[in-house]
């Protein structure tokens, strides 16, 4: 039977994906590329952190409660935005079989999972002065609540088979399933009355928050995003390095036979 030839043009996407798939190619990219986030990481969110607390005025009607906004604010946008990793990440894995996307997939799992703790907590620390309580069943809470056992989910379903393809393939469709949950985080505060204010950054109309508030946690913001890549990265750089001893031992263990 004749075989019918894939068009250049489909072929250049799976090639630019599969291009840094190579582990010595990935390895000596991120050796390169992690001491530069590192410290990005730590001189952002110093800036931020520190102009946020010290400098930038306290709310009006919050008064210096506001400052663990410079924590909280970050950590829930990187709550999202590392499920919304973590489910590129799935794609890959489905669609084209990247190499490095599964790993990736549960290296970012913690991650997130940490993050969305963090997010949690600083939320109810902010909530106890502010609602009176550490804890309501608000449906932006409640919803970023299911993000965190999505995460969970996710970490033990992915290590749940003594076949790791396995794993890899049902944490990657309960990742695709747990995006449906970042529009209901999103946009819970306009389609129900909840205690939680509407957003003061959009992508329409200016913002409703002070230039010396907003400038810090645009910064502490950027600071949080490279904290979560370099561990991510760091964290992903030591499953590939544990995969290739663990082939080598192998490989040596077949030939001693």
């Amino acid at each position: 039977m004749d075989t019918v030839p894939i068009p250049a043009a489909r072929r250049a996407p799976a090639r630019n994906l599969h291009r840094f798939a190579n582990p010595g190619q990935f390895l000596r990219l991120s050796g390169a590329v992690l001491p530069w986030l590192i410290a990005l990481a730590v001189g952002l969110t110093l800036v931020g952190l520190g102009a946020g607390l010290f400098l930038a005025p306290a709310d009006w009607q919050q008064g210096d409660a506001v400052r663990i906004m410079y924590v909280h604010v970050p950590s829930a946008w990187l709550a999202s935005g590392g499920y919304m990793t973590l489910a590129a990440c799935s794609v890959l894995s489905l669609v084209w079989r990247h190499p490095l996307a599964d790993l990736a997939a549960v290296e970012i799992g913690p991650v997130g999972a940490g993050f969305t703790a963090l997010c949690l907590a600083t939320g109810s620390i902010w909530g106890k002065p502010m609602w009176g309580a550490w804890w309501v069943w608000d449906a932006r809470l409640t919803s970023v609540l299911v993000l965190f056992f999505l995460y969970l989910g996710h970490i033990a379903l992915v290590r749940a088979f003594d076949e790791p393809e396995r794993g890899y393939r049902a944490g990657a469709i309960l990742a695709l399933i747990g995006v449906v949950n970042l529009p209901i985080i999103k946009f819970s505060v306009d389609w129900w009355n909840t205690l939680h204010q509407p957003a003061s950054i959009g992508l329409t109309g200016s913002p409703s928050m002070h230039i010396s508030m907003l400038w810090p946690l645009g910064v502490s913001s950027l600071g949080y995003t490279c904290i979560f890549a370099a561990i991510v990265l760091a964290r992903l750089r030591a499953a590939v390095m544990e995969r290739r001893i663990r082939a080598l031992l192998s490989a040596r263990a077949e030939a001693h036979r």
